[in-house]
């Protein structure tokens, strides 16, 4: 399947596209691509968007291995800032920059329509830039340990959201967990897959909402936090989200 995938990136590249660049500059992935080869949006996508369930992962793992022509770069390996890039371009080329998003007038309860343009998006800002091999070196402030994060791929994302739908009905699905041995791949050192399960399961809760917000505020990214003005005239914030809706904007 995966040589499927590339052969049909491959055959692409005669087709009509534009090229996106990546927030994370390609420093987490093997090929370095700092951008990618994207196809526009056409009307069979859009036969496509109209029958679609209602899983926002699944349209967005369709659009991007039909629409991202690059053949040493999977769609499943991508980060989520890259992956909103690619998919902000894919709207914008498609249904204009303009975007509606229903909210609420803190002043008086009522709901309004904001509107924002998707063009004035910019990189978020970080602080910490990754190592040669895309993971960040820090110290955890409780236990102390030093330990290297890599972020989470879009495909982990997919994996992880399939073992909770797999887990015992009644019970909670250890997401935060699950994570976390995802995002650490090495602790004080040591590599070992076992012993960073167990670390994890000791973690304190300051150390893992440490490793979150670590990974939130220097993994490259476009800034989704926008705001508008109510009726009323309050400042109303919001985060851009990437439901179904999104790319349905004729509905």
């Amino acid at each position: 399947m995966e040589q499927n995938l590339l052969d049909a990136a491959t055959q692409n590249f005669s087709l009509p596209h534009d090229v996106v660049q990546l927030p994370t500059g390609g420093v987490f992935y093997k090929s370095k691509k700092k951008s990618v080869k994207v196809g526009y949006l056409t009307a069979n996508d859009e036969n496509y968007l109209i029958g679609a369930g209602r899983s926002s992962e699944n349209i967005i793992l369709k659009l991007l291995r039909n629409k991202v022509y690059e053949h040493d770069l999977r769609p499943e390996e991508l980060l989520d800032g890259d992956v909103e890039a690619i998919l902000i371009f894919l709207r914008n080329t498609s249904f204009g920059s303009e975007y509606s998003v229903n909210l609420t007038d803190p002043a008086t309860d009522k709901p309004f329509v904001g509107k924002i343009n998707l063009d004035e998006l910019n990189i978020k800002k970080t602080q910490v830039k990754p190592d040669e091999d895309g993971t960040f070196t820090t110290k955890l402030p409780r236990t102390g340990a030093t330990v290297k994060l890599r972020p989470t791929t879009f495909y982990d994302t997919i994996e992880l959201d399939k073992q909770a739908e797999q887990y015992p009905v009644g019970l909670q699905a250890p997401r935060i967990t699950w994570k976390l041995q995802k995002h650490i791949v090495e602790v004080d050192g040591d590599q070992d897959r076992a012993k960073i399960g167990l670390f994890v399961d000791s973690l304190p809760i300051m150390d893992s909402k440490y490793i979150r917000n670590f990974l939130r505020e220097n993994e490259p990214s476009l800034d989704l936090k926008r705001s508008v003005i109510a009726p009323s005239g309050e400042l109303v914030s919001f985060e851009i989200t990437f439901g179904v809706d999104f790319f349905r904007p004729f509905f």
